[in-house]
């Protein structure tokens, strides 16, 4: 098998530069295929760090698909939890945040059976090794403090089939995750190299985004309950705003390392603001904690009043999301059965 290669950084980032001029000159050509693990709601790090990203594809034109991956949310975890109105709620999200069902298909991934079935010819095109050595699969490990599932050892095949059922041939990522577009490189190219020319290989977008840290210093994450969600009442994140640890000195300064309460409550209040986190610590200067999170608390409320207004008008109709997803699994489900016959097709076994 020929062996993963995970470009360096500098040359990731050089192509996805030159990716970004070819989507703003033929946004057309290009179809996204991006999307989370629904295990909570969706939080103000979701949506500075993609959800806006991905309305802005939409509105240049790309082609944008959007998956809530149901079924990985037991890689790491022992059951599916409040699954259904997460699923419900990040849908509210993406309608709310403009993304619009008529330009982008929202779906549901354990709708999807013949996406699924990619799974077997794409697990044997990648060895044992490469799996275990995928960094994020070593990370979600690490977080979970549980034994290696299988599921969560063959992760990076299942967003490989996400991306290459659809013909995605553009990914928006982080840093981080430049691996797992590089082992959906790895796995088209091995197919069309095997049986015949099939899949297009996808290109990583990588994104700008800032990061948004949680409210105690931390990566902001559902998991350590240091988010701010996006369905969250004014009220709601006043409380958890009010909540936060910080410390004893009157002065308000920006020193993440030293102060990582009061610096994560600046950087949020900048980002909601459009400034630095250096701008409003001396805004606030000696005016102490509660000065600084009286200020959070109104540029948050502020900056995420219209997208509750909007998602509180549409959760008023229930059937919009059924709707929405119906649509969504229908189309996905009608592009992986031509993928599959394709696959099928391909392998030898159309029979």
């Amino acid at each position: 098998m020929t062996p993963i290669s995970t470009p360096g950084f500098a040359a990731a980032l050089a192509r996805s530069e030159a990716v970004t001029r070819e989507v703003e000159l033929r946004p057309e050509r290009f179809r996204v295929l991006t999307g989370e693990r629904p295990t909570g709601p969706l939080h103000l790090g979701h949506y500075f760090g993609s959800i806006a990203e991905r309305a802005r594809l939409q509105r240049l034109g790309v082609d944008v698909f959007l998956v809530l991956a149901d079924y990985q949310v037991i890689t790491d975890r022992e059951g599916t939890g409040n699954i259904r109105e997460n699923v419900h709620g990040a849908v509210l999200d993406y309608l709310a945040a403009g993304m619009d069902p008529e330009q982008t298909t929202i779906f549901t991934h354990s709708a999807v059976p013949a996406l699924n079935q990619l799974l077997l010819p794409f697990l044997s095109l990648m060895s044992e090794a490469e799996l275990h050595r995928n960094p994020t699969v070593k990370a979600e490990l690490q977080a979970s403090g549980r034994a290696l599932s299988g599921l969560l050892l063959t992760y990076p095949v299942h967003q490989a089939a996400d991306i290459l059922f659809c013909g995605g041939n553009l990914v928006p990522v982080g840093k981080d995750n430049l691996p797992h577009v590089e082992a959906t490189r790895l796995i088209a190219r091995r197919f069309n190299e095997r049986y015949e020319p099939i899949f297009r290989e996808p290109e990583a977008l990588l994104t700008r985004s800032p990061e948004v840290p949680g409210l105690d210093g931390r990566k902001m994450s559902k998991s350590y309950g240091n988010a701010i969600a996006l369905g969250a009442s004014a009220d709601e994140t006043a409380a958890l705003i009010r909540g936060v640890a910080t410390d004893s000195r009157r002065e308000i300064t920006f020193d993440p390392g030293a102060r990582p309460g009061v610096s994560a409550l600046l950087s949020t209040a900048a980002l909601c603001t459009d400034r630095t986190p250096e701008e409003i610590a001396a805004e606030v200067g000696g005016g102490g904690s509660a000065a600084l999170k009286a200020l959070t608390t109104e540029a948050v409320n502020e900056f995420l009043a219209p997208h509750r207004e909007r998602r509180a008008r549409i959760a008023a109709d229930p059937g919009t999301v059924r709707e929405v997803l119906r649509r969504g699994n229908e189309r996905a489900n009608e592009i992986a059965e031509v993928t599959l016959d394709r696959v099928r097709s391909a392998m030898g076994m159309s029979y």
